[in-house]
């Protein structure tokens, strides 16, 4: 067992040992514990290991003196870039040799990389023999006459008087003018839309021009040598559609004539036409009838019982069809359809209508 603690004991020294002559600079390098101290203490501690060196008194000042300049060193870590005097720095600064002056030999050129910068040395002012171009002065050309433009060969646009989205009393004359020579087939409106585009384009076609659609100065005076002044009626026509030319049956007595082709109303008196209206008709499924009929009850504020709508200034003619004011026909247009009546869109005229017309007068309505 003895044996074995001896050599255990040994093992520690040597593992000591190596730890502390490590041969790297390490501050520990030579602390005091190496060299099997632990085989050698002061208070008679464990015996000497067979083999291993005892300290020696001149070793333990060299370990010491090591001990105390590693202990330095750290500090020196510790304190980072710290403050430092002045005057111990100055102590620790080795004193630089003087130059040596060489009477033929002349100073470097400064370094490059050095960003161009001197290392303390003067070197003799070398004389710039290079001439710097010297430089010609320019005197400014006088600037070159701008070219005068040519004049346009291409003969001028008709000055445009109306197109489409035009609107207002000139348009409305447009209209009539074109009416009368059969280009235009709707009473006047005053605005220039699709159809009188269309209208211009066929006049101008026709005359042997450009068919643009717009009246421009040309095509308004072609017009206006073709057509005479359009008369009141002409200009604003009762209805949206020019009124038929009446049934042989509505040319004598008080006739309410009315045309499924025109879609109008004419009520005429003794072969004269004294009002007349937008009208439009029962649908497929419920056909206004044709025929002559007679006016046989009139009912201002009529409510229908059957579809239960309300048909003010009714006058019917024909079991319970009738001729009666339409809000619908009003708000839509041609785009809906009566359930057999004859509706009539224009309030204020139907309304003077059923004060003028009186049971017993007669309905004629044909193609």
């Amino acid at each position: 067992m003895a044996g074995m603690a001896r050599r255990n004991m040994g093992n520690v020294g040597m593992e000591s040992d190596a730890y502390g002559n490590g041969g790297d600079g390490h501050p520990y390098g030579n602390a005091p514990y190496s060299n099997g101290t632990y085989g050698t203490g002061p208070d008679g501690g464990a015996p000497s290991v067979q083999g291993h060196r005892h300290s020696s008194p001149s070793r333990g000042r060299r370990t010491a003196t090591a001990t105390a300049a590693g202990v330095l060193a750290i500090a020196a870590l510790a304190a980072g870039c710290g403050p430092q005097d002045p005057a111990a720095d100055a102590l620790k600064q080795p004193t630089a040799p003087a130059p040596a002056t060489t009477a033929t030999t002349a100073p470097a050129a400064p370094s490059p990389t050095e960003d161009g910068k001197s290392d303390g040395t003067t070197a003799p002012a070398t004389p710039d023999t290079s001439t710097a171009p010297t430089p010609t002065p320019t005197t400014p050309s006088p600037a070159s006459p701008t070219p005068a433009p040519h004049p346009s060969t291409a003969s001028p646009q008709p000055e445009v008087l109306m197109r489409t989205g035009s609107e207002g009393p000139r348009v409305r004359e447009l209209q009539a003018r074109l009416r009368q020579i059969g280009h235009f087939g709707r009473n006047p409106t005053g605005y220039y839309g699709t159809v009188t585009a269309e209208a211009v384009r066929s006049f101008q076609v026709k005359r042997g021009t450009e068919g643009t659609g717009a009246t421009d100065a040309a095509t308004w005076q072609k017009l206006l040598a073709m057509t005479r002044t359009p008369t009141a009626d002409e200009l604003d026509p009762p209805t949206e559609r020019p009124v038929a030319k009446p049934d042989e049956r509505c040319l004598t007595g008080r006739v309410l004539c009315i045309s499924k082709k025109s879609r109008t109303l004419a009520w005429m008196v003794d072969g004269r036409v004294v009002s007349a209206m937008d009208v439009r008709f029962g649908s497929e499924y419920t056909p206004t009838r044709e025929g002559e009929f007679k006016v046989f009850w009139k009912s201002r504020d009529h409510v229908s019982t059957l579809y239960d709508t309300p048909m003010p200034y009714a006058l019917f003619f024909s079991g319970g069809q009738a001729v009666h004011y339409s809000a619908d026909f009003a708000a839509n247009g041609y785009a809906g359809a009566s359930h057999g009546c004859v509706n009539v869109r224009d309030k204020k005229k139907v309304a003077a209508l059923f004060d003028q017309v009186k049971n017993g007068d007669k309905v004629v309505i044909y193609w």
